[in-house]
């Protein structure tokens, strides 16, 4: 999974990067540590969210904070 810079559009966000697979999303946050997120742990509908507000630079923190929460495959860092 490649990184790519979550582009915030207010520039305000607690997240610094996330990376795609067909069924997850890594995140990276602020603090520098790292979660995976997958299908299996936040659910499928989670992670269609999480991907399309990564990918729109929008929403991405407040969603994991309010909704998915520590429904979180694994800490990588």
């Amino acid at each position: 999974m490649p990184w790519q810079r979550y582009r915030t559009t207010r520039g305000d966000s607690g997240v610094r990067a996330f990376a795609l697979a067909a069924d997850a999303i890594a995140v990276v946050f602020v603090n520098g540590s790292i979660y995976l997120y997958t299908d299996a742990s936040a659910g499928r509908a989670c992670i269609t969210r999480m991907r399309d507000a990564a990918l729109a630079g929008r929403g991405l923190s407040t969603l994991i904070s309010r909704t998915v929460k520590a429904r979180f495959a694994a800490r990588l860092s």
